[in-house]
C-alpha cells in the first residue's frame, strides 16, 4: 500500500511528526511501539507546561492528541528503507513492502556498545533478522543473542528450520522457548571471532561457542543498516535545520539525529520534520498531476 508519509518510531518525535502531517491532510502510517525509555521515566520535571509527571502519563497525553485523526499504527519492524526516486520502499520482516512518498526516521538510537567484531562480520555470519535469514542456515548451528520479547519469538521460529539453536539470554527469566533450544544464561557476550566470517562468540567469562551463524535481536538498529545510503555524523543521521537528510524526501528527528537526548527536543524536531515532509509530499503530488496532464 502507498502512503503519503511513513514514520519509523512511535516516540515523542514520531508522534509529533504524525500530528503535524495529518493536520495537513496527509495519509500517515507509524511503525513502532511506545517509547520504553519514556514510559519507564518515573518523574519528568523539565517538560514545558507540566510541573512533574511520569513518563507513562506524558506518553498517554501524546497519544491522546492523535486519537481524533485517522493515523495507521503498525508494530511491524522495518528492516530496510530503499530510496526509489519518487518514493520509498520500506521492507518488513516478511519481505513485503510498504511504499511512501516521504519517510521520517524517529526510531531513537541504541546507546549501548556493540559487540567486538559485530560490524566487521555483519552479513558474514552476523545477522539481525532471524525470520528474514533463517533459511540461509537450514540444518546448521545457530546462536541467537536475545535482548527483547521479539528475540524469543524469532528464536522459536528459527529453531524449527536450523539444525540446532542456542539462545543467549540477555532479556529476562522464565522464557517461553521451544524445548529443542539450548539456553545460556548468566554469561555476557563480548566479541565475535573468525577469519572471513564470524565463527565463534566469546563471553566475558572466557567461555567460547562456535556456530555457523549468529543473530543479534535488539530493540533498535543502527541507522546505516536501516538506511544503507544515508549520511551519518558521529554515529547519528546527519540532518540540516529542516530535518532533511542526505536523501531527498527522507527526514529524521529525535535522538537518532544527535544530542541532547531530550523529549522536548524530539517533539520540536518532529514538528519540523512533519511540516517539511508535508511540503515535500505536496510538491511531489503537484508534479505528478502536471505529468498526468501532459
Amino acid at each position: 500500500m502507498r502512503y503519503d508519509l511513513a514514520i519509523i518510531g512511535a516516540g515523542p518525535g514520531g508522534l509529533s511528526a504524525a500530528l503535524n502531517a495529518k493536520i495537513r491532510n496527509k495519509s500517515v502510517i507509524i511503525f513502532g511501539e511506545d517509547s520504553k525509555a519514556l514510559s519507564k521515566s518515573k518523574s519528568i520535571k523539565n517538560y514545558l507546561g507540566f510541573k512533574d509527571l511520569s513518563g507513562s502519563d506524558l506518553n498517554e497525553k501524546f497519544k491522546e492528541s492523535l486519537t481524533s485523526y485517522d493515523i495507521k499504527f503498525s508494530k511491524e519492524r522495518i528492516q530496510t528503507v530503499y530510496a526509489m526516486g519518487s518514493y520509498f520502499a520500506l521492507e518488513l520482516k516478511d519481505k513485503s513492502m510498504v511504499e511512501a512518498t516521504s519517510v521520517i526516521v524517529a526510531s531513537g538510537i541504541d546507546l549501548g556498545k556493540g559487540l567486538k567484531g559485530e560490524d566487521k562480520f555483519f552479513a558474514n555470519g552476523v545477522n539481525y533478522c532471524a525470520t528474514c535469514d533463517a533459511a540461509l542456515y537450514r540444518g546448521k548451528d545457530v546462536v541467537v543473542i536475545g535482548y527483547n520479547e521479539e528475540s524469543v519469538e524469532e528464536a522459536n521460529f528459527t529453531s524449527e528450520i536450523v539444525g540446532s539453536l542456542t539462545y543467549v539470554n540477555m532479556y529476562k527469566k522464565d522464557l517461553d522457548l521451544n524445548e529443542n533450544i539450548k539456553l545460556i544464561e548468566g554469561e555476557i557476550p563480548l566479541a565475535f571471532k573468525g577469519e572471513k566470517k564470524a565463527e565463534s562468540l566469546v563471553f566475558k567469562s572466557g567461555k567460547e561457542i562456535s556456530a555457523d551463524g549468529f543473530f543479534i535481536i535488539r530493540d533498535s538498529s543502527k541507522p546505516e543498516r536501516l538506511i544503507p545510503s544515508v549520511k551519518l555524523e558521529d554515529g547519528h543521521i546527519k540532518v540540516d535545520r529542516l530535518m532533511q537528510t542526505s536523501i531527498k524526501g527522507l527526514y529524521a528527528c529525535g535522538d537518532i539525529v544527535g544530542k541532547p537526548y531530550q523529549i522536548m527536543k524530539a517533539v520540536g524536531e518532529g514538528q519540523i520534520a512533519g511540516l517539511e515532509a508535508s511540503k515535500y509530499i505536496s510538491k511531489v503530488q503537484r508534479e505528478n498531476k502536471e505529468k498526468d496532464k501532459k
